[in-house]
């Protein structure tokens, strides 16, 4: 088979969906399939090119057997809604020639990855041009957590923008997403259920598994065996709610053997370091490299999963799956009812959304009680072996695939 990718992130040495984006595409090149992708330059979630590539120019590399086209990217310092719609612009923009380059190779199958939806006209386009069956995925839903969270505001925009997205979402002859409240989102948006796919974010179960000894990152920090540990890692933006963290913190100031460690990069995180510069219990990591991602995640007694309420069920954090696989319980700010509290039903424990003393006291009672620590860390890897292990669901997505090809037949 033949397919072509189109996706804004593509970073398979980074976590987050850039890592995702690149698994998926190398495991598909290993199974004997010809990949191409055409991206932007990493630089998700610095915000900031990585070094080696520059911002202005196209490049094509070679990566794991997979043929990347690199298409110039406006990268803001500081993202706004208005400057995240010109950056998501700017690739729309420089993808467009280079995916009508590839038309002329003739994909069997053209997948294009949301965010952002502004690709796909594009991804259509070229999947008419070369009578390929035309694929969407939706990793979130942008356009509804844009003006949820009050990054765009406008009603006369959002009835414009929503028309839009279901008239685009009705061309597509395959959609996937990543959880079952997604899809049911999707049906919101008139999408029949034999178009969707369900196409959860994966975890490799062999790489990231419970250390049986203390992570390396413990001696590392000061951090003494007694001192339990509340890890949050990933992207810090606007949809994670991360100021529920520091308020935390600084409520439990006075309980010496609990440390909050703060691990990633993204829009807000100059304002909450700035937020957190009193607070003695909080710790600030860089993000770290793939290599040591297995002992990063064990440093934790329990991974943080914050989420503004609004943004609850328009994203399932691809980070949710190492937190899970790494034997760890997950405490998580989200109302009951969405797909993250069904997920963390036997594996962690859930408070509502914005609430700090009910946040407060669930650190306290999980950081006093070793035994439900445990309990609950072995559910956690169980359910991440059996639901989310990389092999069974990238299996079952190329079984979809070739399903597209014998329609076409």
């Amino acid at each position: 088979m033949r397919i072509l990718i189109l996706t804004l992130n593509y970073s398979p040495e980074l976590t987050g969906i850039g890592k995702y984006s690149g698994e998926m595409a190398e495991w598909l090149a290993a199974r004997g399939h010809e990949i191409r992708v055409v991206t932007a330059p990493p630089y998700y979630p610095m915000w900031r090119v990585t070094e080696g590539y520059k911002w202005w120019s196209y490049c094509r590399e070679t990566l794991a057997g997979t043929d990347v086209w690199r298409c110039p990217i406006w990268v803001p310092g500081s993202p706004s809604g208005l400057k995240r719609i010109l950056h998501l612009a700017s690739f729309a923009f420089t993808s467009f020639p280079v995916m009508l380059c590839n038309a002329f190779w003739r994909p069997n199958i053209v997948i294009v990855v949301e965010p952002p939806l502004f690709c796909a006209p594009t991804s259509l386009l070229v999947s008419w041009l070369c009578r390929a069956y035309s694929w969407l995925h939706v990793q979130d839903f942008e356009v509804d957590a844009a003006f949820e969270l009050g990054l765009l505001k406008s009603r006369r925009m959002r009835r414009i923008v929503l028309w839009v997205e279901r008239m685009l979402l009705a061309k597509f002859d395959r959609i996937s997403s990543i959880s079952g409240h997604m899809l049911a989102r999707l049906s919101t948006k008139g999408v029949v259920s034999e178009k969707q796919v369900l196409f959860p974010n994966w975890v490799d179960v062999d790489y990231i598994h419970p250390l049986g000894s203390l992570s390396n990152f413990r001696e590392q920090l000061g951090i003494s065996d007694s001192g339990i540990v509340f890890l949050y890692s990933g992207n810090m933006g606007e949809k994670q709610g991360l100021e529920i963290i520091i308020e935390s913190a600084r409520q439990l100031v006075e309980f010496e053997n609990i440390i909050i460690v703060l691990c990633g990069h993204g829009s807000s995180y100059g304002r909450l370091r700035e937020l957190s510069s009193d607070l003695g219990n909080v710790i600030w990591l860089p993000l770290q490299p793939l290599e040591r991602l297995n002992d990063l995640l064990n440093l934790a007694d329990v991974h943080l999963l914050p989420q503004k309420a609004d943004a609850a069920d328009l994203v399932m954090p691809s980070k949710l799956t190492g937190m899970l696989a790494s034997g760890r319980p997950v405490l998580a700010t989200v109302s009951e009812g969405t797909q993250i509290a069904e997920v963390l039903k036997s594996s962690g424990v859930i408070v509502p959304p914005g609430n700090i003393d009910l946040l407060v006291a669930a650190m306290l009672e999980l950081s006093g009680n070793a035994e439900q620590r445990q309990l609950l860390g072995e559910n956690a890897r169980s359910y991440a072996v059996e639901y989310f292990g990389r092999d069974v669901i990238l299996t079952l997505f190329e079984e979809s695939l070739q399903k597209c090809m014998l329609t076409r037949h």
